[in-house]
């Protein structure tokens, strides 16, 4: 008896009839070899799983109902990374908004899960189909479902389109097609598709909180948090949700223990948790699937080392043949596990974690892979960077350097390779020049470390990079920390390197800058002149010499002598020129710090005409958008702006911006010097509101990106306070200025240059505001501390001289307004 061609052993007469079939030597009714009746789910038939918790997805949901409200056979693919809650998502349309009559879920990941959930469908129509052999069923199921059409089949975590083509050809019509998958490519002959990405942060907090039970208050910090660094991925969040209500751990706790032990965090689940979804098991999974493509682990390996977004895809050309590398990265993101744009891919942070997590017990994350693909990780971007330390490639290199950041982040500093340490510092020094300092100063502290582990304490590679990392210090205001850590390295370089060492000049330059920069200009005369005049003796006119001879011309200015600081930078231009070439970088800074002399002497043509001949000649050397050049062009314009030629200055400042922005990131120092000096130009042009505006918004920008007792936020509130003075706003001119010589007092001493400017300007304030007294109290302790520290010649002190003569002979009437104070105005 042909049972599987559909013959029966009653004849012709079915009615009330037996079918034997011979494999089973099972008697089935009669029906059972007829077609599943068109009628059979008349009254509705689903087995959706219902979702109990459901945030978010308001825009998917609605693109779902769109899609599906085509008339006829839509077929449609929701893709996206394993744990992104594509299931979540198509459940909770398929339950709440689909209006089809049979709805029916189907595991769709191989071929037999495929089968066997149609032949469920088969059942669930027709219960007597249940002893027919399971093709059969499963045949049945594909003709009813051939030739009705109000029906969704939702065909979950389908791993290949060509898996599923030949039957979606034989069932399309008028019924419906949803289907979840991971594999982003390869639908364009089958379906639409709709890409899923994470959890916005508010619906990865909301679902953390609505799991945890507790009342729907706003996210506190450590939710928040923590939701960020599981890359706010439905199934992260839902298994840590869980996992600290079940064990009632605190945000913070799971945080913690998901920084110490990554592996554990994501293989552990709550009690009665399903562990085949766990984390680790889906990516296993995944990547199980791509073992015929090794190179594709490889990849997602190494890419687990940088920062999750942005990572140029020619750092992985030297890992294989081009086509090679280019089938693995497909591969990977055929199957979501990263995404690419422009020439740059994409990993979610939780992808990385796991990939760079060792577990001996995981084909994908052997110890010994997850180390060499660090080691790879370090010496690709390494390459990479090196190419690009021009400062000029603005985009590429700060790409770059996010990178490098996340690899020092993410690996043991004990483990550094050679490569890693030359990487460091190279994107430490880079970093600095982008006006990043603390990230800077963090990865040049671990240089330090590094080059003690390799080379020994007093090794010459340990003592330069100590040199460096005090620079780094400096630069983000830390002065005590530098000068204090140039001492030391002064210190051991004379000891093991001797005097005449280039690091030993190095340090000596260094130190009396800073102590010049601290106020304390005696001290660095003390340390630099003898230094100078030994260099000019045995060095001669070296490039070390002419360095020092600079630095200790303008510690000269700083000091108010003028006179001396012009003779050593023209003596010291003139060897420059001679040594190193008219056009040389270095001789060009050296013209331009005489003029910035000539400009503080009042000798304002002079300024002007080596200003502008320095300008020509940097531009032509360097290119107009070189930072020397534009520094140039801004010391030009301040040149302009004391001679009153002010609608120049403001024209060279403008588009000095405007090209700063095209070198530098938004935030950098010469950036936001700039805005200073053009502020600056607009007050002293009577555009007072202008000034305002941008003074307040610098001040914003400086107290975001600096930290709280950089000298350049004590600059922003001082020029501010004066600007206000000047616009006769003592309201706010006085809380501001009184806030502001507290912060330098506190910050950098009572007799600091800058912290004396401030009690003069705050004394110029008091006497606008009609406080005479308080006002002449501070005048008259201003005076006697410009003389100590800048000298009784200094411009400063001969008009903090006059103002108080002035006020001590007209005690009532005199006018002593803002016009008496000082802008921070740097250059």
């Amino acid at each position: 008896m042909a049972a599987a061609q559909g013959a029966n052993a009653a004849g012709r007469d079915v009615i009330n009839s037996v079918a034997l079939h011979a494999d089973q030597a099972t008697f089935l009714p009669a029906e059972a070899y007829a077609p599943i009746p068109n009628d059979a789910a008349a009254s509705g038939l689903s087995n959706i799983p219902r979702t109990k918790l459901f945030v978010g997805r308001t825009a998917q949901l609605e693109a779902l109902d769109a899609a599906f409200a085509a008339p006829g056979g839509v077929v449609l693919a929701v893709s996206g990374l394993g744990g992104v809650g594509k299931s979540s998502l198509v459940a909770r349309w398929a339950t709440t908004r689909a209006s089809a009559r049979v709805r029916w879920w189907v595991t769709a990941d191989t071929s037999a899960a495929l089968d066997a959930g149609l032949a469920a469908l088969a059942r669930a129509l027709q219960p007597s189909l249940t002893q027919l052999p399971g093709e059969l069923q499963t045949e049945r199921a594909m003709q009813w479902l051939g030739s009705q059409g109000d029906w969704l089949l939702v065909l979950d975590n389908v791993d290949d389109p060509a898996r599923i083509h030949p039957f979606i050809d034989r069932i399309s019509g008028s019924g419906q097609v949803l289907v979840t998958t991971r594999r982003a490519t390869g639908w364009h002959h089958l379906a639409t598709t709709i890409p899923l990405d994470v959890f916005s942060p508010d619906e990865s907090a909301d679902l953390f909180i609505r799991i945890l039970n507790v009342p729907h208050d706003p996210p506190n910090i450590d939710v928040s948090t923590l939701c960020a660094e599981l890359g706010h991925l439905a199934m992260a969040v839902e298994q840590a949700a869980s996992y600290c209500a079940e064990t009632d751990t605190r945000a913070s706790s799971y945080l913690r223990m998901l920084a110490e032990s990554p592996a554990q965090m994501f293989v552990d689940t709550a009690e009665g948790g399903d562990l085949e979804k766990t984390i680790a098991r889906t990516w296993r999974i995944t990547l199980g699937r791509l073992t015929d493509t090794p190179l594709a682990g490889d990849i997602l390996r190494i890419l687990a080392w940088y920062g999750p977004e942005g990572i140029p895809r020619d750092v992985l050309s030297h890992l294989g043949p081009e086509p090679a590398v280019t089938k693995a990265v497909g591969r990977l993101i055929a199957y979501s596990m990263i995404t690419s744009s422009a020439g740059t891919l994409f990993v979610h942070r939780l992808v990385q974690t796991v990939a760079r997590t060792p577990d001996a017990d995981d084909p994908h994350r052997h110890p010994s892979d997850v180390k060499r693909a660090c080691t790879l990780a370090t010496e690709a971007l390494h390459k990479a960077l090196s190419q690009v330390m021009n400062p000029g490639w603005l985009q590429r290199s700060q790409l770059l350097l996010s990178h490098v950041l996340a690899l020092a982040e993410h690996s043991p500093a004990e483990e550094d390779i050679p490569a890693a340490v030359t990487l460091f510092d190279n994107a430490g020094k880079l970093l600095r020049y982008y006006g990043m300092t603390r990230a800077a100063a963090g990865l040049l502290r671990r240089v330090v470390i590094d080059r003690v582990r390799l080379h020994g304490e007093d090794a010459p590679e340990t003592l330069i990079s100590r040199h460096d990392l005090a620079g780094t210090y400096e630069a983000a205001g830390d002065l005590d920390n530098a000068i204090t850590l140039w001492e030391d390295t002064l210190s051991d370089s004379v000891r093991t390197l001797g005097e005449g060492s280039i690091l030993t000049v190095a340090c000596t330059n260094s130190l009396a800058m800073a102590y010049k920069t601290r106020g304390d200009v005696e001290r660095a005369i003390t340390l630099l002149e003898p230094v100078v005049e030994y260099a000019m003796i045995v060095r001669g006119d070296d490039d070390a010499t002419l360095t020092m001879q600079n630095n200790l011309a303008l510690i000269y200015e700083e000091s108010g002598d003028l006179e001396r600081a012009i003779a050593l930078l023209d003596q010291t231009l003139e060897e420059s020129r001679w040594f190193r070439g008219r056009n040389h970088r270095h001789t060009l800074e050296v013209a331009n710090n005489l003029a910035v002399a000539y400009k503080e002497a009042g000798d304002l043509g002079r300024a002007i005409r080596l200003l502008e001949e320095n300008l020509e000649a940097t531009t032509q050397a360097l290119g107009d958008e070189n930072p020397d050049s534009l520094s140039c062009r801004v010391n030009l314009a301040g040149a302009y702006e004391a001679a009153g030629e002010l609608d120049q200055a403001i024209s060279i400042y403008e588009q000095a911006l405007v090209d700063y922005a095209r070198v530098f990131p938004r935030d950098h120092p010469h950036i936001f010097l700039c805005r200073e000096n053009l502020s600056g130009a607009y007050l002293a042009a009577g555009d007072v509101d202008r000034a305002i505006v941008i003074y307040e918004q610098l001040l914003a920008d400086r107290e975001r990106v600096l930290p709280e007792d950089h000298p350049d936020v004590f600059v922003s509130q001082h020029d501010l306070a004066y600007a206000y003075l000047v616009a006769g706003h003592l309201g706010q001119a006085l809380p501001l200025l009184k806030r502001t010589l507290a912060d330098r007092e506190r910050a950098l001493g009572q007799e600091h240059p800058d912290t004396l400017k401030s009690r003069y300007n705050l004394a110029t304030a008091y006497w606008a505001a009609g406080e005479r007294s308080r006002a002449i109290d501070l005048y008259q302790r201003v005076l006697p501390g410009y003389v100590r520290v800048l000298g009784e010649g200094h411009p400063r002190t001969r008009r903090a001289a006059a103002t108080l003569a002035r006020i001590l002979e007209e005690r009532e009437g005199s006018e002593v307004g803002p016009q008496g104070a000082d802008s921070d105005g740097a250059e």
